[in-house]
């Protein structure tokens, strides 16, 4: 009887857990978590969850008799430290990691290791008040904290920045956003999107310091405050990092695989070993569609890597070409966003993304390269996703459309390869 071991009990690893008995396999299924918790989805940690207006019960990506059910062994709090391919096993550890409670063998391995946050490296990082979001307890505390008022500075103005920002400006915060970049987002959509985004916070009374960073944090008993790059101070009873996520690849490296921004593997989830898979944000991974590796860090890319991982595992013919997706949920601005937006040189908008104070904005946005549609964002619009991403894929395949009426609001989407 095979044994499949999946390393990493997030929503990657529970959903190739699914899908191996879900395509037939009857072999043994050991998924392996370090945290406590079941596996659960982590996109309500920094949306409805933190804002209160999710339960708990409804993050969990099963209940919790499936796993018995299903014949999958769970087992939480146990962490993976070392893989040894020749041997065929995973050394298992309890408790700090000095306890080893098994050399688990496998057939096949799934690495869903996931990421991790990158910390702040400044002066007073160890305080008391300094948070970071990855976890439900990480999100339970950050609700506590928001729910006592007072200031809360973030540092960065990315998603978890931004996210975070919404939340505690809704629980009745001050709120200031700490950002190195002019905008934003920058990185993710350039200037002129990430100004749409710092607008639409302004307007709803967040704070921005952009183009300055966090150079020590100061307090006494707890945190009090924040310097900035530019000298300012900034009063704070909390802060929430969000300068980014660092992939979990150490497991990786121990069984000598190849690394890159992450766990390197190809179209089919395969790692540099034949019988080692990776899959969600620990992989970087061959795309097709794009011609090149990538490693995404969204909830769909687990969603869906982990079943095209199992398959694979069970030597089905897979290419995992997905279009990257992600969306976001900020005040009363609801987005999709699908494609990557590399090599742009123009963003074209269908309809006004003016933000006004009382009015949710509607609008696409596209990020194209000489006609051709490499990205696109719909704000408040909803049910065109698939649309927008066979645009992504036309337009990686170097197809252009008409850009006139690409940001004509009468002029249907389905219309424009036609």
């Amino acid at each position: 009887m095979p044994t499949f071991v999946i390393i990493g009990a997030g929503l990657a690893g529970a959903k190739a857990a699914e899908t191996l008995r879900a395509e037939g396999f009857t072999g043994d299924i050991v998924l392996v978590g370090s945290e406590r918790e079941r596996p659960y989805e982590r996109p309500p940690l920094s949306k409805g969850y933190l804002q209160g207006s999710t339960d708990l019960a409804k993050v969990y990506v099963h209940e919790p008799e499936w796993y018995d059910v299903q014949g999958v062994d769970l087992r939480l709090g146990t962490t993976a430290t070392s893989i040894d391919p020749k041997a065929r096993t995973v050394t298992l550890t309890t408790g700090d990691g000095r306890d080893v409670v098994a050399a688990q063998p496998y057939d096949k391995l799934l690495i869903a290791t996931g990421a991790r946050p990158r910390t702040l490296g400044v002066e007073g990082a160890d305080l008391d008040g300094v948070h970071y979001l990855r976890t439900v307890a990480d999100s339970q505390a950050l609700r506590t904290a928001f729910a006592r008022g007072g200031d809360v500075v973030i540092v960065g103005a990315g998603w978890i920045g931004l996210e975070t920002a919404a939340a505690a400006r809704q629980a009745g915060c001050a709120v200031t956003v700490v950002e190195p970049d002019s905008t934003p987002l920058h990185r993710t959509f350039g200037p002129s999107v990430g100004e749409i985004f710092a607008a639409l916070h302004r307007t709803r009374g967040v704070e921005f310091r952009l183009g300055a960073s966090v150079q020590a944090l100061r307090g006494t008993s707890g945190l009090q405050e924040v310097v900035t790059s530019e000298g300012e101070v900034l009063a704070a009873t909390d802060v929430v990092v969000g300068i980014g996520a660092a992939p979990n690849v150490e497991i990786g490296r121990t069984a000598g695989l190849e690394i890159a921004d992450g766990i390197v593997v190809d179209a089919s989830l395969r790692t540099s070993d034949p019988d080692i898979y990776a899959a969600g944000d620990v992989a970087e991974a061959v795309n097709p569609l794009l011609g090149r590796r990538i490693r995404v860090e969204h909830w769909a890319n687990a969603l869906n890597g982990g079943p095209a991982a199992a398959r694979s595992m069970l030597g089905q013919d897979v290419v995992y070409d997905r279009v990257p997706y992600f969306y976001t949920d900020q005040f009363d601005l609801g987005m999709e966003f699908s494609g990557d937006v590399t090599g742009h040189d123009q963003v074209v908008y269908r309809g006004d993304p003016a933000i006004h104070t009382g009015v949710a904005p509607e609008f696409l946005a596209f990020w194209v390269k000489e006609g051709c549609v490499l990205a696109g964002m719909n704000v408040n619009v909803w049910d065109v996703t698939q649309e927008i991403q066979s645009l992504v894929r036309a337009g990686q395949e170097g197809r252009a459309v008409d850009l006139g009426r690409l940001a004509d609001p009468e002029v249907p989407l389905g219309d424009l390869l036609a």
